[in-house]
This record gives C-alpha cells, structure tokens and sequence, in this order.
C-alpha cells in the first residue's frame, strides 16, 4: 500500500484545511499508515495495572507509532519483560493511587506533555471525573464530550463509525449536531473526503408524537447541506439496513445520497449505540477501537470486556 500523502485538518478561520490521503479501509491499513508516516505520539497511560493494557501499548511502541508515559503501577510495568524491550519509548510518573495517576495524567495531557490518554485498571467514573473537572479538567468549555467507535465488519466493505454506545444517555439537538461534527472529523481522518452520515431511526419516518428527536433530523441535514458541520452528507432518519446495504434502500423504493453505504450511524440514544456495539462485536466478529472526541486530546476509554486487539486499535485511532 502506497499512501498518498498525509491527512492534515485543521479549523482555520472557520473553515476545514484538509490534506486528502488514500482512504483507509482496515485496522491493517491504519497500522500501515502510522507504520510509514514515521512519528510517535506521547500516550498518558492511567494505572496499567493489567496485562492486556500493558501488551497493547507494547504493540504501539513495537509499530512506532506512539511512546508511553506510565502514570502509577510502574513495578508491575517493569515486571513486563516484553513490554521493557522498549525502554527507550517508556517513560514513568509516580502515583499514589488510581485517582492521583488520573489527576496526574490528565495534567499531563492539559501541559501539553501528552498527545493521548488511556484508561487502565480503574474505574471509568474515576478517569471521566478528572477529565471533567470545571478546573482541571481537560473538556474546554462548551465543548460536548462524546464516544466515537470505527467497526472492521466482515460483512461490511469499509470501516463503519458510530456514536454514542457509552457517554450521552438521550442526546440533545444541540449534542446531536456535535456528533455529526465529530464523526464526520473522525471519518476524514481516515482519508474519507465527504463521509455519508446517516441519522439512525427504527424507520425512514419522522415520528413526531412518540419519536420527537426525529424532527430535529431536518435541521442537521440543512447545516450539513450548507457546509456547517464540515465536508459531510447527512441525511435521515433511516434505520440500519437501509443506511448500510444500497439493495435494501432499492427493495424500499428510497432515494438518499447516502445510497446504502454509510460511513457513520449516529444513534438516537446510547441504549442503541450500545446495544448495536454489543451486537456487532458479538455477533458478527467485529473488530473495534474507541475513543472520546471533544477533549483536548483523544481519550482511550476501553471497556473491560474488550480484546487487548481493541485497546492495540483504539491507540492506532488515537493516534491517527
């Protein structure tokens, strides 16, 4: 693989400058890029207490794509024999305790020391509380936080980008929008230029009475038509099948310029999100990486059910 060039996107003057690359179809793909595009970010890794945190930073030093900073549980990290034939990319912070190593690594993110944070052995209430803190926090104000999620799907011929399945309950119109901003920014990152967004429902209908998030679906697509929420097409409701599978869309006699072949699902709620992560994962085999969007810096939030492949992902997605 033979990559274009490098994706640069920037917000200058209220306007996206963007860099375009060869989109990245696979988890292989993204590994190759950062492969070649030679650089490592500095990762703040919160409490490593666990083999499978601490294997898929030793992958991420392994590729060259990032160097770690150790925040707490630096015996158990220097007990890692593997993880230690890097040494000259591990750097440590000492920390008292969980809660001290996610104060002290958001500080390092805030400093500017730090490109990622990673979530270890401790309670995801426990990091998001010194993420968010109105002082120390490293959520600018106004800023809306939330979960995007790329899927390697068998049966889908791309990576599919979803949100949220983990941080807003019942998003509002106003969070709404962000998402799109977010996913559509995430997608580009990936050499995608115009990501097709579509606005999931359990229909193609507006449901006013019991479905009312569904009329604000209007007002986002116009912003996207008009070029506010970045290079993006955005269109809605609809539900999976037909975001996703253009012979579906044909069977239902629909036209969308989403055309059945989504780059990003927005769902109403993170019971959806949720459950359609868990399903997809379960189910179909798929391969993931996550990370929270609206931070300083991206934030690795690995769940504890997820593969030591998934965090490995989540860093390489971070890292792009």
């Amino acid at each position: 693989m033979s990559w274009a060039g490098l994706v640069r996107e920037d917000f200058v003057n209220n306007q996206y400058i963007i860099m375009t690359m060869e989109t990245i179809r696979n988890f292989e793909e993204l590994i190759d890029h950062l492969r070649l595009r030679g650089d490592r970010k500095r990762v703040a890794v919160v409490w490593a207490a666990d083999s499978q945190t601490q294997m898929s930073v030793s992958q991420g030093l392994e590729v060259g794509f990032i160097e770690a900073v150790f925040v707490g549980c630096r015996e158990q990290v220097e007990a890692n024999a593997v993880l230690m034939r890097h040494r000259e990319h591990i750097f440590f912070e000492e920390a008292a305790d969980c809660d001290d190593a996610a104060r002290k690594a958001v500080a390092l993110v805030r400093d500017g020391k730090a490109d990622i944070l990673m979530k270890g052995m401790l309670n995801t209430d426990n990091l998001l509380r010194a993420v968010l803190n109105k002082e120390t926090g490293i959520l600018p104000h106004g800023r809306v936080l939330t979960h995007i999620t790329a899927a390697e799907i068998p049966a889908y011929k791309k990576l599919l980008f979803f949100t949220d399945s983990a941080v807003i309950p019942y998003p509002t119109q106003q969070q709404r929008i962000e998402q799109v901003k977010y996913i559509a920014y995430v997608a580009r990152a990936f050499g995608i230029e115009k990501p097709k967004i579509a606005l999931v429902h359990c229909s193609e209908k507006v449901g006013e009475k019991h479905f009312p998030f569904t009329v604000g679906y209007k007002e986002i697509i116009d912003k996207a038509a008009a070029g506010e929420l970045g290079a993006c097409v955005v269109d809605g409701p609809m539900d999976v099948k037909t975001a996703c599978s253009t012979e579906n869309m044909r069977k239902k006699g629909l036209t969308s310029a989403i055309n059945g072949e989504a780059d990003g699902l927005v769902f109403p709620d993170i019971e959806a999100g949720n459950m359609f992560y868990k399903t997809v994962t379960l189910f179909c085999y798929a391969n993931t990486a996550a990370v929270l969007q609206g931070t300083l810096a991206p934030v690795v939030l690995p769940s504890r059910s997820d593969s030591k492949m998934s965090k490995f992902y989540s860093l390489a997605l971070a890292a792009l």
